[in-house]
């Protein structure tokens, strides 16, 4: 089925015209030793030259577009623009599922040159609602079939880190099947009412450092030897990847386009933050324990210095994830002309939800939370409540403003205890929509 203006409708145009905008492309922005250094935040209000933003029309027209490009330039990489040429096609549907609560989808997305990897998108709505579903959408680790009990769920066949249950040199095996269930709990979701649509991150971009495979060699870059210091990511093209999944989402019937939460957990949830500052189609953002590179600071203080990942970490670990221009701040971090709080801000005013676990000081918990206060100012200055609480909550209590934060006890994980967490705070903020 092609991707069509007639049958998408105006509102789905509107829709679709907000994640279309052309990528900013490479900017005459300094060397990064040629940025002045600071140790405090900077105000995602100022302009890089110094003028302060002082209407919505201001960071609309200006200092958004700035920080994107800012982004781009400096950390994630320049994505390309919008594929014109968008498709999919319905491959098996069933709609007994989970004995009759849910109808199963499966979509094969395309898009892009000839030989681009497809993007294989699961998706379960539940049958009995009231007109179009709500709908969680992120990647997943370990492939669809991992999720549930289903044989007629293909294996990917494309690469996997062994640390998958049931693979084995790089590839997918039938052992995977259901074993990562309780990490989405799916049939919990359906019975609260929510569709979720996911897909393995292998189908955009095997997590490896390499990128003459997934979608990198399709769209310009043609191997690590000749790539540019701002060429992008993976987790920018995961993020890019997530886009072209909403490309069918907001055209699927049984959908809210209006109501497209993305989610994602650890490097994915990154992903989904990044995903959530650059298209506006999602209407809530939630990365769970995101940590360095998502929604922690990469100006650590404190304990954080010690307990916490840092740029030149990540970058060191997982030099395929961000452009290489980033690792010019490896040693040199109060450089960065923004923080993450600035990222949090690019979804202004829609909410965004932070989730973390109290044993998991890697990611930052606490940081984190000080990326909300960050970002609040231009919630406020758009009109949003912002965040009322001026400091971390309790264990298990949720702030469910526009700027969310949740922390409990546990480690590095996504369990059904989280996703209940997600939906009570999608709950509140869809309650809050007119």
């Amino acid at each position: 089925m092609k991707l069509t203006w007639m049958r998408l409708g105006p509102f789905i145009v509107g829709l679709l015209l907000a994640s279309c905008e052309s990528p900013t492309m490479a900017q005459p922005f300094p060397e990064p030793a040629a940025l002045p250094q600071t140790t405090q935040l900077p105000d995602p209000l100022v302009m890089l030259k110094g003028q302060p933003v002082e209407t919505s029309q201001q960071w609309r027209d200006e200092r958004r577009p700035e920080l994107k490009a800012l982004f781009q330039h400096y950390m994630y990489g320049v994505p390309p623009p919008t594929p014109k040429n968008v498709s999919w096609k319905l491959e098996r549907d069933d709609a007994h599922y989970f004995g009759g609560k849910a109808t199963k989808k499966e979509v094969t997305v395309r898009f892009g040159p000839p030989q681009t990897p497809a993007i294989h998108l699961l998706l379960v709505i539940p049958n009995k609602r009231r007109g179009p579903a709500p709908c969680f959408v992120g990647l997943n680790f370990c492939g669809n079939h991992a999720l549930v009990d289903d044989p007629a769920i293909p294996l990917p066949d494309v690469w996997m880190p062994d640390h998958c249950p049931g693979c084995r040199d790089g590839k997918a095996a039938e052992a995977g099947r259901g074993t990562q269930k309780d990490v989405w709990a799916l049939e919990q979701s359906i019975d609260r009412g929510y569709a979720v649509a996911t897909c393995y991150c292998g189908d955009i971009d095997p997590d490896k450092n390499d990128f003459t495979d997934g979608v990198h060699p399709h769209f310009g870059s043609r191997g690590s030897a000749t790539r540019g210091p701002h060429d992008w990511g993976t987790i920018a093209a995961w993020a890019w990847g997530l886009s072209r999944c909403a490309d069918y989402l907001v055209a699927d019937k049984d959908l809210d386009p209006r109501r497209m939460i993305v989610v994602g957990h650890s490097r994915l949830g990154k992903t989904a933050l990044l995903a959530g500052a650059l298209d506006e189609r999602f209407a809530i953002v939630i990365p769970h324990q995101a940590g360095c590179g998502g929604s922690a600071p990469n100006r650590k203080t404190g304990d954080a210095l010690q307990k916490a990942e840092s740029v030149k970490r990540i970058n060191t670990a997982f030099p395929h994830w961000f452009c290489d221009e980033f690792k010019k701040f490896n040693d040199e971090v109060d450089r960065l002309p923004f923080d993450q709080h600035c990222l949090i801000a690019l979804c202004a005013p829609r909410p965004v939800l932070l989730t973390n676990a109290v044993d998991d000081q890697w990611a930052d918990p606490d940081g984190q939370f000080q990326m909300l206060q960050g970002a609040d100012p231009v919630y406020r200055l758009l009109g949003s409540e912002g965040l009322d609480q001026k400091s971390r909550p309790e264990l298990d209590m949720l702030i469910s403003g526009p700027l969310g934060y949740f922390i409990h006890g546990g480690k590095h994980s996504m369990t059904p205890d989280d996703w209940r967490v997600f939906m009570n705070y999608a709950d509140k903020q869809f309650a809050a929509t007119p």
